[in-house]
């Protein structure tokens, strides 16, 4: 998969991708990420990239002329054109979720826009991006920390990524809250270990896991079981 980034603030993207999974996953070839800094499609030598609002109000607008000319020049740099998208990150967009992470891990090429000041101009929307996400119901100062919460999200579900591919099936979301889970020491402070966990009886294991999956998912995401 190949990931672009557009960003009025590369340099906070330098620590999160070179660390633990998506380190790793770049370095396999299994994920190629590319920071683009907007400012270099600016309007003018003083790297302009937005604007103030049209009927007036506060703050300032991102342009959709220079994220034009950015998404056309990065679109070309690449020759994979099949089954990719261009999302915006912004608090208006459709919840970020784990089914949207399986789907979006199955493309080929994700151009991620990172929303920032007022916002972007809403022909930006209406005719450069494919959808909009939101990772929660709060307002950040703009969409880089989105977009890692998001890479991070779906690199690990690229096939070849995780070196036990099936532990994901049996994660939280997939689709029940995940069951607790516990390791040594199995008596600390008197706080116990559920005994079935150390009866080595695999089936009576699997069985609780799946009835406290369940249970956790009924008290703590109900929505989760709705249909």
């Amino acid at each position: 998969m190949k990931i672009d980034i557009l960003t009025l603030f590369p340099e906070m993207f330098k620590g999160p991708f070179e660390e633990s999974i998506v380190k790793r996953a770049q370095e396999k070839g299994l994920v190629e990420i590319k920071i683009h800094n907007l400012r270099n499609w600016a309007i003018d030598k003083r790297g302009t990239i937005d604007d103030r609002p049209f009927g007036g109000g506060t703050g300032m607008i991102m342009r959709v002329d220079a994220i034009d000319r950015a998404l056309s020049v990065i679109s070309h740099q690449s020759s994979v054109i099949s089954k990719s998208k261009v999302i915006l990150l912004d608090p208006a967009g459709k919840p970020f979720n784990q089914k949207k992470a399986l789907e979006l891990s199955k493309l080929n090429r994700l151009i991620l826009i990172c929303g920032h000041y007022e916002g972007v101009d809403e022909r930006v929307r209406e005719y450069l991006v494919d959808e909009e996400i939101s990772i929660g119901d709060y307002i950040l100062t703009g969409g880089e920390l989105p977009a890692m919460v998001v890479i991070d999200t779906i690199v690990r579900l690229i096939p070849g990524v995780l070196k036990k591919p099936d532990a994901i099936k049996s994660e939280s979301f997939s689709p029940l809250l995940e069951y607790p889970q516990y390791t040594r020491p199995a008596n600390f402070k008197n706080w116990k270990v559920p005994q079935i966990l150390l009866s080595g009886n695999h089936k009576k294991i699997a069985k609780w896991r799946e009835k406290k999956s369940l249970e956790r998912t009924k008290k703590r995401r109900p929505d989760l079981l709705k249909g």
